[in-house]
């Protein structure tokens, strides 16, 4: 006999399911944490250690989710080790809303344990109407992580970034005010992201100038998508000590099985703008099957792979996965980033141009 589901705040779980998560309003992290299996990095050449997978709140964690679905993946995050929770101002749907949730969740369950979180949050994107609603410009900045900290309920947040590169705005405003941020005590450490070399290049002469704790740069990086190698960023972050923190690491689901039998229809191409349906290639529907059987041949899936493909050099201290379900977050954090140089040339050889 099928089991009945119910449908709670927009999502359908089993009965089993919907008890378990509201016994999380009392539950209590796993007292043996940090003696599991995740790894942790320095941020490049700073103290600052992050687990080598991070738990991004872009989609999953605002105002149209289920929010004990939430809680329940921050409390799985934590429990196998992910300390690093990365959030940004406009993450939302409705902006703010990402922001909100996890900070009512650090009230309610994690007050105590807020010195083994790495909170991060960034501004720089459009946020709120007229001209000082997005950019990198003083005021834009100060406006924003004033906000960001009012809706975490924190005094001051581990790392801060600007989110994209404002060329309404001289690097040396932006970097500047930045660095105020740590000397007010509302950021440990600073962060950039989505700047390529040449952009990265020009804040990190102003960060030397000021001895700005600056540590990430925060880029898109996957197997199909190697800009940060191309463009040079990728050597010049381990020449100058600092760190590149990879978002998107499955490149929006294509890394994965989703899309091996066809483009669902609960799936991001199918209701997101960001991932397009045309980008299904023949050509790209090759290559990943010739991933995943060599996935298969280490004994990983495709998306086991591709985490641990972007985390094979200490040059990357971090990836930051998404995840709509605690499931999700179990399956990601199974990865070996441990490579022969053979295997490097397969994947390469794959997944060459």
């Amino acid at each position: 006999m099928e089991e009945k589901k119910m449908y709670v705040a927009g999502q359908w779980m089993d009965g089993d399911t919907f008890k378990r998560l509201m016994s999380n309003k009392d539950r209590a992290p796993d007292p043996m944490r940090f003696k599991k299996e995740m790894n942790y990095r320095n941020a490049g050449k700073s103290g600052l250690k992050l687990p080598e997978i991070s738990l991004g709140f872009w989609h999953n964690f605002g105002s149209m989710d289920n929010f004990e679905v939430m809680r329940d993946m921050v409390f799985t995050a934590f429990d196998n080790g992910i300390c690093n929770f990365d959030l940004a101002n406009n993450y939302g749907p409705r902006g703010g809303a990402a922001e909100e949730n996890f900070g009512k969740i650090i009230r309610e369950n994690f007050s105590s344990y807020r010195d083994e979180f790495c909170v991060s949050t960034k501004a720089g994107f459009g946020m709120w109407k007229g001209p000082y609603g997005t950019g990198g410009s003083k005021k834009h900045l100060t406006a924003s992580l004033d906000q960001s900290l009012k809706r975490l309920g924190l005094p001051y947040v581990d790392i801060f970034y600007h989110h994209r590169p404002d060329p309404n705005t001289p690097i040396e405003e932006t970097c500047y005010t930045l660095h105020r941020f740590v000397e007010q005590g509302k950021a440990l450490y600073i962060g950039i992201s989505n700047y390529n070399r040449e952009q990265t290049e020009a804040a990190v002469a102003v960060f030397r100038e000021l001895k700005t704790p600056f540590v990430l740069n925060q880029v898109s990086y996957n197997l199909l998508d190697r800009w940060v190698e191309k463009d040079g960023l990728k050597a010049y972050a381990e020449r100058q000590g600092f760190g590149l923190i990879a978002f998107s690491p499955l490149a929006q689901g294509l890394l994965t099985d989703k899309y091996k039998d066809g483009i669902p229809a609960d799936s991001r191409m199918k209701k997101s703008f960001t991932l397009k349906e045309e980008v299904l290639t023949p050509a790209l529907l090759q290559k990943l099957a010739n991933l995943r059987a060599f996935a298969e041949g280490r004994g990983q899936t495709l998306a086991e792979l591709a985490i641990s493909w972007v985390l094979k050099d200490n040059a990357v201290s971090s990836v930051i996965i998404g995840a709509s379900s605690s499931k999700q977050i179990l399956e990601n954090i199974k990865i070996n980033p441990v490579f022969t140089a053979e295997e490097l040339a397969t994947i390469e050889g794959i997944c060459g141009e």
